[in-house]
């Protein structure tokens, strides 16, 4: 699609397909582990009366053990939701790609921790606040002196008031 000759990688599997190849191949893995001759090795009388039958009673076994296995490991899968929280760490590790500052990483003191993480919030809030708080204090010093100009302005009718009322007697 480039016009390149170099070959495009494959898109690592992700963490959920990964999980999978796992279950399989320890399920393969167990199932050498309980290989016939084993069983067979367990169950020697009844081996040699009925070998077709102990044959028979194995694949059975290793059948149904290999389904019930896939049926736990289904239902851990759903009850944690597995799937989502997979694909979820795929998507983060993804993003993180892309990320030139290395990751955030406890130092192993709490209130280390814990301060690094509130100070940032802590300033910009204390910012947010004394820019409110001038804001405020601006607009009460405003007020303030409206309200003095309209005591003067009372005072000022009152003697008006006054003088005249003087005036009239």
């Amino acid at each position: 699609a480039d016009g390149g000759d170099e070959p495009v990688p494959a898109a690592a599997p992700g963490r959920a397909q990964v999980f999978s190849a796992v279950v399989d191949t320890f399920l393969e893995k167990l199932v050498a582990a309980g290989s016939y001759q084993r069983f067979v090795s367990c169950y020697r009388c009844f081996y040699k009366l009925q070998p077709q039958l102990t044959r028979s009673i194995y694949d059975q076994f290793i059948s149904q053990l290999q389904t019930s296995i896939k049926e736990e490991i289904q239902d851990v899968k759903n009850e944690g939701n597995l799937e989502g929280l997979f694909s979820l760490l795929d998507k983060i590790v993804e993003e993180a790609k892309d990320r030139e500052e290395p990751a955030w990483r406890p130092s192993g003191v709490p209130a280390r921790d814990v301060r690094s993480a509130l100070v940032p919030f802590l300033l910009r809030h204390r910012f947010h606040l004394r820019r409110a708080l001038h804001e405020r204090q601006h607009r009460s010093s405003s007020l303030a002196q409206e309200v003095l100009k309209g005591r003067d302005s009372i005072a000022e009718l009152q003697q008006a008031i006054q003088a005249r009322q003087e005036a009239w007697q």
